[in-house]
């Protein structure tokens, strides 16, 4: 009996080995299989942009930007698809190719879906739609210019929509004959509200006659109402700055209502009933950033501030019903789910952690099912919904399943004291395969805005390094630096006034902590980012020179006094950013520019622009290269993008840049440095498998 048992045993054991071994065979072919970021990787990333549920909750439709392929397909802009996707997960296409939707969404019914396109002989941006069932797209309402927005009646029997005015026949002709002149923001053509009837060919838009030019139109509940959003101008710094909500009667045209809010205005939404808008709009004039969420009744009034005693932006506002307002909120490095129920005059705050970093908020007729898109650490942005049943958000879409191969490094929350005591934090990507008590070297990337920041979700992009900078060994870092949004109004003005004052101290203090954690080589810290991330890059390179070994600056500021008179965003400049002008304080803007500084360089310093950037001038990259070059200390390189504004769209312009980021300061941190590096690229077709480190 002992010996058939001891026989059982043995036999028990071996069967646990085999499987043991067998076990490790696989993980060791998964392993394999695994591989690890490149640019080549970035380039080919799809990520879900939009989100729109239907009105009964059981599906989704949603946009998914589709990156061209540098060296096979014509260069351009990554295309934009739509699909749906139905709440048990199961994703249809439905508008896919070498197509460009926008502005999805469901008409009134639920039984087609509208989208904003050029198809087959389309001059302009057209309102299509598709049947859910099935079946071939159909111009809805098309017009004599690009239809930039639109919104359904709720019986679904018109759209208001906005488009430019067209320009005059005679001045068209002039312009074909060669009288091509610009009056530099006079000769604009301001947006206006159309209404059209659906589905009549030869039906004619009527043009409300309303002041200024329109941002954003949407129809009330009940049918009688638009709420129009209306700036002096279309210029850019109009659209920031001097936002302002307009209810109109529907039938005359005619303004009934006008709520004035003091600064940046952005997403308006009718309450079920019609009876209340919600807005995310600024505290104040100078509010870096709208992130309050408003209500106000319909026929005006004055706002309540819901979200008056959260320390967090609110970024995306749907009513639930009549009575219940709900939002999401960036707090810090992640994202809230928040509602406010109306009780008597009161509206209290509730708030319900996420997991995932969360945008673009759309709620169902009953208000009962929500979708929104949703990223982590390990994804891009996908679609996630939650329903009446479920416990819990469940992510539906998966656009890049060839993730799952990839080979991650660690990301965390790192939190750090700043040297007058300020508590910040900011997102750390680990190098891969990092050694116990080994340092590194670290990328230092700065977010623009400054009136942003850098959540704990899919850090890897084009400009951003993230992954693709682990792969070969380095430490990334992404501060959120006093000034930064996701904390409050409060903290989001702490760098006023003060540019490249403690807010960029803050940054060099992230490094120091980082080498006291005993991760990062001090000697080998580079500094990358765009726009404000430019200037700091550009500022790291400079007055901070002896601090960071490389540096690569992107659409950056390097000179204030011209930036001021070169920049689309005047009126943003001065209120939310320097509060005065050059003339009330020209020490201030000439010593807070990078090149004020330039003789202290010695930092290898790459740039790069858009060669048609209207908020960063171009001059701005060119006249820090140029200094840097006559100076002669210091490695400078220049690289303009032709057609690129600010920041990069074409595929081709997004891959070069990020491999000129790697391999710059690749050669200057861990390389022998000296001398730039080639300024010929090898693109490569596919993606390139790279051991950790090299």
């Amino acid at each position: 009996m002992l010996e058939h048992r001891d026989r059982v045993t043995r036999r028990a054991w071996r069967a646990i080995h085999l499987a043991l071994a067998a076990w490790t065979l696989l993980v060791s072919a998964a392993t394999a299989q695994q591989t690890t970021f490149t640019p080549q990787h970035v380039a080919k990333i799809r990520t879900v942009t939009a989100a729109e549920i239907s009105p009964d909750g059981k599906s989704v439709a949603y946009v998914l930007s589709v990156p061209r392929v540098p060296l096979k397909e014509d260069d351009g802009p990554a295309w934009a698809e739509l699909h749906v996707v139905s709440a048990d997960g199961v994703s249809r296409p439905y508008v896919t190719g070498q197509m460009t939707v926008s502005a999805v969404s469901w008409r009134p019914g639920g039984e087609e879906i509208s989208f904003l396109a050029k198809r087959g002989k389309d001059e302009h941006a057209t309102i299509h739609a598709i049947p859910v069932a099935g079946g071939e797209s159909r111009r809805v309402v098309s017009h004599k210019a690009d239809i930039t927005a639109y919104s359904w009646s709720p019986d679904g029997k018109r759209i208001a929509f906005l488009a430019a005015e067209p320009i005059a026949k005679e001045k068209k002709e002039l312009k074909d004959k060669g009288f091509s002149q610009q009056i530099y923001e006079e000769d604009w053509q301001p947006v206006r509200v159309w209404i059209a009837a659906a589905d009549e060919k030869e039906a004619k838009s009527q043009q409300l006659e309303l002041p200024g030019s329109a941002f954003d139109v949407r129809w009330s509940p009940a049918g009688d109402r638009l709420v129009v959003v209306l700036a002096p101008t279309p210029l850019v710094d109009d659209g920031i700055m001097n936002k302002k909500l307009h209810v109109v009667d529907a039938e005359s045209g005619k303004v009934v209502a006008r709520v004035e809010t003091p600064g940046k205005l952005g997403q308006v939404a009718w309450s079920m009933d019609g009876k209340r808008l919600a807005m995310i709009a600024a505290a104040d004039r100078n509010d870096p950033h709208e992130g309050r969420l408003l209500v106000v009744a319909a026929d005006g009034g004055s706002t309540m501030d819901v979200s008056r005693n959260l320390d967090a932006h609110a970024i995306s506002v749907a009513w639930r019903n009549a009575d219940t307002v709900a939002f999401l909120i960036d707090v810090r490095f992640t994202s809230h789910q928040a509602y406010s129920q109306r009780t008597g005059s009161n509206w209290p705050t509730h708030v319900i952690a996420g997991e995932t970093v969360m945008s673009g908020l759309s709620i169902s007729r009953d208000g009962r099912s929500s979708a929104w898109l949703g990223q982590t650490d390990r994804n891009p942005a996908e679609v996630y919904i939650q329903g009446p049943d479920d416990k819990a958000p469940r992510r539906l879409t998966d656009s890049n399943p060839w993730l799952a191969q990839m080979r991650f490094a660690k990301q965390e929350v790192i939190q750090y004291k700043a040297r007058d005591g300020l508590e910040l934090d900011g997102i750390l990507v680990r190098p891969l395969d990092e050694e116990s008590g080994k340092r590194y070297p670290l990328i230092l990337t700065v977010h623009g805005g400054p009136e942003a920041h850098v959540s704990n979700g899919w850090v890897t992009t084009y400009s951003n390094p993230g992954q693709v900078a682990a792969a070969r060994g380095f430490a990334v870092f992404y501060p959120n630096y006093r000034g930064s949004t996701g904390r409050g109004v409060a903290f989001s003005k702490l760098g006023q006034g003060d540019a490249a004052g403690k807010e960029f101290d803050d940054l060099v203090d992230a490094v120091d902590h980082l080498v006291a954690a005993g991760l990062v080589d001090k000697s080998k810290v580079g500094i990358t980012g765009g726009s404000y991330g430019g200037y700091a890059s550009a500022w790291g390179a400079t007055y901070y020179s002896e601090r960071f070994a490389a540096s690569v600056m992107f659409v950056g500021l390097s000179d204030l006094v011209s930036k001021s008179g070169t920049t689309d965003i005047p009126q943003e400049m001065f209120h939310v950013h320097h509060l005065k002008h050059p003339w009330d304080a020209w020490d201030y803007f000439r010593e807070r520019s990078p090149i004020y500084h330039v003789q202290k360089s010695r930092t290898p310093l790459l740039i790069l622009h858009g060669k048609d950037d209207p908020r960063v001038h171009p001059s701005q990259s060119l006249e820090l290269y140029r200094q840097l070059k006559v100076l002669g200390k210091t490695p400078v390189r220049l690289v303009f993008y032709p057609g690129e504004g600010h920041g990069n769209r074409r595929a081709c312009s997004r891959l070069d840049y990020n491999i000129r980021l790697i391999q710059w300061m690749d050669h200057y941190l861990r390389g022998a440095g000296g001398n730039p590096p080639a300024y010929e690229i090898d693109y490569g077709l596919e993606p390139a498998k790279t051991e950790s480190g090299g």
